[in-house]
């Protein structure tokens, strides 16, 4: 798994490559933890190049979202390709997220 982040005005656009699942995870836990130390009016996480996501990976963005709740910061997600978005259906995330197509669009979502 690759994450790589850039800060855009106020907000922090965090793309995820890879695989998140039981391997990444923890790996995934710990970068978000330093983001999300830094003041920023939300997050855009972008998943176009996630390829696979587990229960584990599930897990480490409700918890990011649990974190960012009381907060009043915004977390976003885009770009979720077919295999993830059908992991995001069935389980029920969807509704617990703002999903939105592309990175243009989360970031329009942000504003």
């Amino acid at each position: 798994m690759d994450i790589s982040a850039q800060q855009q005005g106020k907000l922090w656009v965090i793309t995820i490559q890879g695989r998140l699942d039981t391997i990444g995870a923890p790996e995934f836990d710990r970068e978000m933890a330093q983001y999300l130390e830094q003041p920023a009016e939300g997050y855009l996480l972008d998943l176009s190049g996630m390829e696979y996501i587990s229960s584990a990976g599930l897990r480490s963005l409700l918890v990011m979202a649990k974190r960012l709740g009381n907060t009043g910061q915004k977390l976003v997600l885009c770009g979720l390709n077919d295999l993830v978005n059908e992991v995001f259906e069935i389980s029920g995330f969807k509704t617990l997220f703002t999903i939105c197509q592309d990175r243009e669009q989360g970031l329009a979502q942000m504003a």
